[in-house]
């Protein structure tokens, strides 16, 4: 294939990943919400497709489609045009609807301001490459390796902290062994206290608004009856006190009304998940729990092992594999052939995974935080996360793949230290499974529904 050929395969997939990312801001993200800015949309679906065309690359390297300078070519180019997205335009963005949502800002100074947010961030994002050893002394200050490492060590933390938090999470919520018994007795007792504290809050405001007319009543004229009402209250310590009492009762009230509500809440979804557990479906997730729960210990234990040894794997698990195979059990196989074919297909289970995982993560984070006004910025900051994780992605993929097609990559991202960017992962990850088992297991040891009965 010559250079035209080459370049228009390129062209085509980023136009159909392009089309991808489009589709899903609007079919996912913004399906809630009226499209304003198109500019947001365009930002977003581009560093979708310029991710995926990272991957692509990849797979391509290991396939052997296009010719090696023209790959080359295009990894240039892909990773200058991601670098810009994630240095310049998306803060800038950022920076420019932070700005144009403060009401008293005129119109006039948005562009300042916004460039001032930009430099800011320039500052900060430089700043946080101090503390690590992310290059080699020869690099100077304008190498590409300045901006690719301090978008390595940003990304590395977020997907080490999404991979910590997920492979404690997944196996919590989809094992029967973590759900807790709720029967529909549970949920009617629930229910039934909310709705008595419901009725004791109505009734105490009733009783507050009416000492408040009747304060208001007994002040109104001047006759000697209301004279001794006066009197007769203040005797008896005055409405005042018992008006506050009641707010002080109410306040309460409303707070184990709140808390109530939520544990209802809970139950009803614990009931769902009980239900749905019981299907051919839940079976299905409940063993991939158990499987995903003995992947969590072993990734503790082996990121533990890595940290207190200093320890990073110097093979992929191809060539680990491939080695076993050939000299421990004795088979005879084309080695170059088969570490190409499953090379090829973990690269590819490992892109669809990320892609998918992270896409559900960004969908879930979205409807949690936006609101109307914040909709833009938190797209921008989503668009910043994803293509922080998969620049990061090829990164850390670089020592799943075989030394003869890792060579690419570190050609392209340059003289990096790629063993830290292991050992921080396994720091962080570590960090963030066991605060995660700690927090499910607060969680899940909450007292029973017990705890609101004197309450109430």
């Amino acid at each position: 294939m010559g250079y035209v050929e080459d370049s228009l395969i390129i062209l085509v997939s980023q136009v159909i990943f392009f089309t991808g990312g489009w589709v899903f801001f609007v079919k996912k993200l913004f399906r809630d919400y009226e499209v304003h800015h198109r500019m947001v949309q365009l930002i977003f679906a581009s560093t979708f497709s310029l991710s995926c065309t990272m991957f692509e690359l990849i797979i391509f390297e290991i396939v052997g489609i296009l010719n090696s300078s023209s790959r080359y070519l295009h990894w240039i180019a892909g990773l200058y045009l991601i670098l810009f997205m994630l240095i310049v335009a998306i803060p800038f963005y950022i920076g420019y609807y932070i700005v144009n949502n403060i009401r008293f800002v005129k119109s006039k100074l948005i562009i300042p301001l916004s460039t001032a947010v930009w430099f800011i961030y320039i500052y900060l994002f430089w700043k946080i490459g101090d503390p690590f050893p992310l290059l080699s002394p020869k690099q100077g200050i304008l190498a590409i390796e300045q901006a690719i490492s301090r978008v390595g060590v940003i990304g590395v933390t977020v997907m080490a902290l999404l991979s910590g938090f997920g492979a404690v999470n997944y196996p919590y919520t989809s094992m029967a062994y973590f759900m807790r018994q709720v029967t529909p007795a549970d949920v009617m007792t629930i229910e039934k206290r909310l709705m008595q504290s419901m009725d004791m809050i109505l009734a105490k405001k009733k009783r507050i608004a009416l000492s408040k007319r009747g304060s208001k009543a007994g002040f109104s004229l001047g006759s000697p009856q209301n004279l001794w009402g006066i009197l007769r209250t203040a005797g008896k310590g005055g409405d005042s006190d018992n008006v506050w009492q009641l707010k002080q009762e109410t306040s309460a009230l409303e707070e184990l009304s709140r808390q109530l509500f939520l544990e209802a809440h809970d139950a009803r979804d614990m009931q769902a998940r009980i239900e749905w557990a019981k299907t051919w479906r839940g079976k299905y997730f409940n063993c991939l729990g158990y499987f995903f729960s003995l992947y969590c210990v072993w990734k503790i234990f082996i990121s533990t092992v890595n940290i207190i040894f200093d320890r990073v794997g110097k093979k992929d698990p191809v060539t680990k594999g491939m080695e076993i195979v050939v000299h421990w059990l004795g088979m005879n196989i084309d080695v170059a052939f088969w570490s190409q074919h499953i090379s090829f297909f973990l690269v590819g289970c490992i892109v669809i995974t990320s892609i998918r995982g992270l896409l559900l993560t960004l969908t879930k984070f979205f409807y949690a935080i936006s609101s109307s006004k914040s909709s833009n910025i938190i797209v921008l900051i989503l668009a910043q996360i994803m293509g922080m994780h998969f620049v990061s992605s090829v990164l850390l993929m670089r020592m799943n793949m075989p030394p003869e097609y890792r060579m690419i990559i570190t050609q392209v991202l340059g003289d990096l230290q790629f063993n830290f960017y292991h050992r921080w992962f396994d720091v962080i990850f570590l960090v963030s499974a066991l605060s995660s088992i700690a927090f499910l297991y607060l969680a899940h040891k909450q007292p029973p529904i017990e705890k609101y009965e004197r309450l109430s």
